[in-house]
């Protein structure tokens, strides 16, 4: 029970320093927090929770390697029985996403280390 009060009180924390500022932008997309809705000039979709929270992570890491064990940490949880290639097909989800939407960024793997958004 201490280590889900610390838990519940780290996430607490972390979402009140983030609280102030809702939109995620890097090259010519924009990530709502609250809505889930992943937009550019040529339109919006919403993405599922999954989508969301790796999209949210190399957003608000850019340029920086994200391991698929990060991934599989921050947002499956450490006591999850998902395979690891889930991570791919997320991300190939997201690659479909980017492009119909005209995105200028791409999630570009990199081999043995994770993946990274950069701007094309």
């Amino acid at each position: 029970m201490k280590e889900l009060f610390a838990r519940i009180r780290a996430m607490t924390r972390r979402q009140t320093a983030s609280a102030p500022d809702n939109t995620l932008r890097f090259g010519n997309i924009t990530l709502e927090r609250g809505t889930f809705e992943l937009s550019t000039d040529k339109g919006n979709m919403r993405l599922a929770n999954k989508e969301f929270q790796m999209l949210e992570m190399l957003m608000s890491n850019p340029g920086q390697v994200i391991s698929t064990e990060r991934f599989m940490e921050k947002v499956w949880g450490l006591d999850s029985e998902t395979e690891v290639n889930v991570v791919w097909v997320y991300v190939s989800y997201l690659r479909k996403k980017l492009t119909s939407l005209d995105a200028n960024v791409q999630i570009k793997a990199i081999r043995n280390q994770g993946y990274t958004l950069q701007e094309i």
